[in-house]
This record gives structure tokens, C-alpha cells and sequence, in this order.
């Protein structure tokens, strides 16, 4: 015949982690509700501390009329005093009312509770308030100057050693000083702890309020560049475009004005304004959707590669339609260069012409020279164009953006005017390891 046995009891489930966080986080609200109150109205706590000190050792002995009942052991009645009523009520009042002050004025409270305790064991009496000196201590140690604790603790060893010795009739003063000794350690101790950990978290706040002011003004510093960068960006883009462009309608203007012979000339210009309009309007939406802040995948065609030396011809083919002159020329290996070092390139050279375009006008003959070394890439442009007043011909926004792309690679621009006449743009890039780059 076969037994059932009873299924065995299911063990209790261990309490989860996270089933103490809503207590832990309620303690901690409440906690901080208590800081604020405190800070708001601090005279409140210490009255309430006071107060719980009365009801819990002060009345005891008001009622009893003492620690040393009347009807006690004779031992105790002949090591302790016994004090009227009017006087164990002033000597409970001088032990527990200068706590009022224990942290607004946490040294003197101690020296008033010290001097009182001493004057009250010096008698021979013994109260229960007495406990009002291990709270000052655990005050100062708190709230009071560190440079005060090594007095307050030798006060606190000769109070303890005068207590030590009037009950030595009742027990040894090696076993009282250890008592009383490891009391006042641990209201030392636990003072210090907390006034430690204080420090602690208001160092971390202040570690954390400097984290974010310097993450704000890295983030104000990055958009700067940013936006910098970006300017220089449309500038070297649609600035070169819209000067093709207006020099080829200006050009077109004056072919379709001229001899029916020209208008062939004029309608090969303006095809060259609507091509470049449409180039330049490209690469504007393209700078422009670096900008935008999506995930959605480009609804339009996808953003083609950045220019590089392989474009120049392109460049100086756009150049000439507008009426220039350009004698390109390049020598060294293009082909080694990394694509930063070709935009870079790029860019100088469509700044530089388009400064030509601007002020020298049609007819200009330039001279494009690039150099490849191993270690270093040297740029030229020179046009046979007249220097305008002053010496200086060059766009302001369009210089800077220049040297600012030659101090990426550890080189150096000049630009003025040429001798025997023109323009001269120089530009020298580091192409070797630079310490720092990244």
C-alpha cells in the first residue's frame, strides 16, 4: 500500500531589496524636511532636546528625590550626597539649559555643563542629568573648532576621574574610568563621524555644482565653435558661388548687350549662373543639414563626399568661365594626402580666387602652384590683378577663416600684394605628426 506524504511547507521567499526603498526613501524625505525646519527655526530643536532631556532624567530624580533612594544600601548613602529639592532643581537647570546653546556657542555650553558637573561631584551628589556633559561633548566635537577638543578632552578626563574616585566604594576606578571613558569616547567618536560626513557630502556638492557650471560652459564653448565653424563654412561655400555668379550675369549682361555676335557667349554665361546658383544652393543645403537634429532618414539625395584636390580642376574650369585666367599646376604625390588636408587646400584656393573675382575683375591672369613635400605642402595663388587702395584686398571673414584652417595643420599664410604688380596668396601646411593632434 502506498503512503502520501504531506508536500513539504514552501520556504518563506527572501525579502527583496527593493522592497526596503520606499522605507529608506520616505526616511530620507523626512530627513530632509527636518534639515529645512531646523534651518528655518533652530532655536526649535534644541528646546525639544532640552525638554526630552528633563522628562527623561530630570523628573526621575525629581520625583525620587535622587539616584540614592533614602531606604538604599549604607555604602551608597555615605559615597553619595543627597540634595534638597531647591538645590537638585538649580543643578539640574545649570546642567541641562546651556544645551540651548550647544551649537550656536558649543564651547561655552561645554564649559558651563563641565564646571557644573564638577562643582555638583565635588559635593558628592549624583544625578541623572548629569548625561548633559556627554552631549556637549558630542556638540563640540560637532559643531565646536577642532583646535578646542584637545581641552575639552583633558576637562573631560579629570571631571571623569573625580566621578572614578567618589564611587570607588562602590566599584573599582579602574572598572569606573572604563565605563565612563568609553561613554565619552563614543560621544567624541560619533561627533566626529558626523561632522566628517558633512564635510564630505558638502564637498561632493560643491565638486558636483562645479561639474555643471563647467559642463554648461563647455557645452556654451562647443556651440561657439561650432557655430564658427559653420560660418567659415558658408562663407568659403556660397560666398565663392555668389561671386562666380555675379560676375558671370555681369558678364552675360554685357554680352547680350553687345553684337548679335555675341549672344552665344552670353547664353553659355547664363547657363554657367544657373549652374552655379544650383551647385551653390546644393552645398548650402547640404552645411545647413548638419545642423539639423533628426534621426529620420534624408528624404532627399544623400550628402556627396567633401572637395579635395581632385576638384580644383572643376574649381579653376568655373573660374575661367567667369573670365579669368588660371595656369593650374601641382607637383607631388595628391593621392597621399588625407581628405582634411585636401579640404583644407580646397578651401584656401576658392577663397583665394574668389578674392581675385572680386576685386581684380575679368582678364586676370592667375598662377595656381601646389607643392607636395613629404612633410610639409606649400600653396600659391597670384593673379596679375591691380591691388586696390591701401595695399589690402582681401575680405576680412574670408583671411581669418584661411589662417584658421592653416593653424589646424601647424603652417603659416601671408597675403599681399605681389612684386611688380598683382596679388600673392602663400600658404605653407605641416603634413608630418604634430604633438597634440588629434
Amino acid at each position: 500500500m502506498t503512503t502520501l506524504s504531506p508536500a513539504p511547507a514552501p520556504a518563506a521567499a527572501p525579502e527583496e531589496p527593493g522592497a526596503i526603498a520606499p522605507l529608506v526613501a520616505r526616511l530620507g524625505r523626512a530627513g530632509r524636511r527636518l534639515r529645512g525646519a531646523d534651518l528655518a527655526r533652530p532655536w526649535v530643536l534644541d528646546t525639544a532636546l532640552v525638554a526630552v532631556v528633563f522628562l527623561m532624567f530630570c523628573l526621575p530624580d525629581l520625583l525620587h528625590g535622587g539616584v540614592v533612594d533614602a531606604d538604599g544600601p549604607r555604602r551608597f548613602r555615605l559615597a553619595f550626597t543627597r540634595l534638597p529639592l531647591a538645590a537638585m532643581l538649580a543643578a539640574q537647570a545649570a546642567l541641562v539649559l546651556p544645551l540651548l546653546w550647544r551649537r550656536r556657542r558649543p564651547a561655552p555650553a561645554f564649559a558651563a555643563v563641565a564646571a557644573v558637573f564638577v562643582l555638583q561631584w565635588a559635593v558628592g551628589a549624583a544625578l541623572h542629568a548629569d548625561v548633559a556633559l556627554f552631549i556637549a561633548l558630542y556638540s563640540l566635537a560637532l559643531h565646536g573648532r577642532p583646535r578646542q577638543l584637545p581641552w575639552a578632552c583633558a576637562v573631560m578626563t579629570a571631571a571623569l576621574a573625580l566621578v572614578a574616585v567618589r564611587v570607588s566604594v562602590v566599584v573599582s576606578v579602574t572598572d569606573a574610568l572604563f565605563f565612563l571613558l568609553s561613554t565619552a569616547t563614543a560621544a567624541l567618536t560619533l561627533g566626529l563621524v558626523i561632522r566628517i560626513r558633512r564635510a564630505q557630502l558638502a564637498a561632493l556638492r560643491d565638486r558636483a555644482a562645479r561639474l555643471e557650471t563647467e559642463r554648461d560652459q563647455r557645452s556654451r564653448l562647443a556651440a561657439a565653435a561650432e557655430r564658427a565653424r559653420v560660418a567659415r563654412e558658408m562663407h568659403d561655400i556660397v560666398g565663392h558661388h555668389l561671386s562666380v555668379v555675379i560676375t558671370l550675369a555681369d558678364a552675360g549682361a554685357c554680352a547680350t548687350a553687345g553684337a548679335a555676335a555675341e549672344s552665344g557667349r552670353g547664353a553659355e554665361a547664363l547657363r554657367l549662373i544657373g549652374g552655379t546658383g544650383r551647385q551653390a544652393l546644393g552645398e548650402l543645403r547640404r552645411v545647413l543639414g548638419v545642423l539639423r537634429d533628426t534621426d529620420a532618414p534624408p528624404a532627399g539625395p544623400q550628402l556627396s563626399p567633401q572637395p579635395g584636390l581632385a576638384d580644383l580642376d572643376a574649381l579653376c574650369h568655373g573660374v575661367r568661365a567667369a573670365g579669368l585666367d588660371v595656369v593650374y599646376r601641382t607637383a607631388g604625390k595628391a593621392e597621399a594626402l588625407d581628405e582634411g588636408v585636401q579640404l583644407t587646400v580646397y578651401r584656401i584656393v576658392q577663397e583665394a580666387m574668389t578674392n581675385t573675382l572680386k576685386h581684380a575683375g575679368a582678364g586676370t591672369r592667375v598662377d595656381l602652384a601646389i607643392d607636395i613635400g613629404a612633410d610639409r605642402l606649400g600653396i600659391q595663388v597670384r593673379d596679375t590683378g591691380k591691388s586696390v587702395r591701401s595695399g589690402r584686398r582681401h575680405d576680412g571673414q574670408g583671411l581669418l577663416g584661411m589662417r584658421e584652417r592653416v593653424a589646424l595643420y601647424g603652417g603659416h599664410l601671408s597675403a599681399g600684394p605681389a612684386p611688380g604688380g598683382g596679388w600673392t596668396v602663400a600658404a605653407t601646411l605641416e603634413l608630418g605628426p604634430r604633438e597634440g593632434a588629434a
